[in-house]
């Protein structure tokens, strides 16, 4: 069953295309991962002849980083790749190599990564960066700190009202967590973040 949509980026404030939830959940690291300058869908249609005659193949995403690297991916689960999608996936890991970009197969993402990263994605558009709200939250988070506490301690009180910031400044990497262990709670420990965000 096919899962198609668009996924507005915040990294190249453009909407991006998937064809299942695993690409939507590989998008969203893709927006995330700091050393991604920009990524797009679909990028190209690459044609071959082989044995079996024309072939072709369309890779999910072009993806160019911050070091001036390209790589080039193709998302597909571990037991969804038979002996004809392992030789497209081997024909374009060519392709790419001749042209000087790398290429990658992913298969599933970590089941807590993605929601941890589904639910701060909601926030990552710029109107939830507040000035007066991301000052006192990164006052507060200069030491480790409980979300809600810090939250409580940053709102005066009002943590409803600089929740969504708090979730915009981990989105763009300014408040960090660990996002891999357990799903985001109240009792989350963040902390200012050492790289100082993207």
């Amino acid at each position: 069953m096919s899962f198609a949509g668009f996924r507005w980026s915040a990294k190249t404030g453009r909407h991006v295309g998937y064809e299942s939830w695993l690409e939507r959940d590989h998008a969203v690291l893709l927006d995330f991962d700091p050393r991604v300058l920009a990524f797009s869908s679909q990028p190209f249609r690459l044609h071959w002849r082989d044995a079996l005659g024309l072939r072709r193949h369309v890779p999910d995403y072009f993806v160019r980083r911050d070091d001036g690297s390209a790589f080039v991916l193709d998302v597909r689960e571990d037991d969804r790749i038979g002996e004809r999608d392992a030789e497209l996936f081997a024909a374009t890991a060519q392709a790419c190599a001749r042209v000087g970009w790398g290429y990658h197969r992913l298969g599933a993402v970590d089941a807590v990564l993605a929601a941890n990263l589904r639910w701060l994605s909601a926030y990552r558009h710029p109107r939830f960066w507040r000035d007066e709200e991301a000052r006192r939250l990164l006052r507060v988070f200069a030491t480790p700190a409980g979300l809600f506490d810090g939250a409580d301690e940053a709102g005066r009180g009002n943590r409803l009202g600089v929740l969504p910031v708090l979730f915009h400044l981990m989105w763009r990497g300014l408040i960090a967590a660990e996002l891999s262990s357990a799903v985001l709670g109240p009792s989350t420990s963040a902390v200012v973040a050492a790289s100082g965000g993207r």
